[in-house]
């Protein structure tokens, strides 16, 4: 992964520093396959290589874009809203568009999260008062979780069971 890992630092630093990598760990389990490989279903829910990439970029939308910075779904640069429609992908969208599409949310996640302290709060309407902080560390687990499922899909489809 491009982003070194850091162990010590402060605070700000090695939040940041962790979501990056699980943000390029995700990534990493989609790059390299082909379209067909990407959209393949090997589970019974809507996860795909491609798709469970598609709804982290959702994922950063909805809590950096729409509740952090408070913009409009139709200022947003994706889709943005808390349903299964996370997970859908066209059939023109490529694996290169899917990781641009995400990698560009991210940078704007790491923008509109740097005009913030980690003790800044907001009200969240279902989750109460959501800091920055629980945020970070709730797209850290979002995104490792994502990624270990990400890293199955690959292993089944890289290494199919005889």
């Amino acid at each position: 992964m491009p982003t070194e890992r850091i162990t010590d630092g402060t605070e700000r630093a090695l939040l940041e520093n962790t979501l990056d990598r699980n943000r390029e760990a995700l990534v990493e389990t989609l790059r390299g396959l082909s379209e067909d490989d990407a959209r393949r279903r090997l589970v019974a829910s809507l996860s795909t290589p491609i798709s469970v990439v598609k709804h982290a970029a959702a994922a950063e939308r909805i809590w950096f874009q729409r509740f952090w910075a408070g913009l409009d779904e139709s200022e947003c640069d994706g889709y943005s809203k808390r349903d299964v429609g996370t997970f859908a992908v066209t059939d023109d969208e490529t694996v290169a568009d899917v990781i641009a599409e995400y990698e560009r949310a991210s940078q704007r996640s790491r923008e509109i999260a740097a005009r913030f302290d980690l003790d800044a709060t907001k009200e969240f309407p279902g989750e109460g008062t959501v800091s920055m902080r629980w945020t970070m560390l709730a797209m850290i687990q979002e995104f490792a979780r994502h990624a270990g499922h990400g890293d199955i899909l690959r292993e089944q489809i890289d290494q199919p069971l005889p």
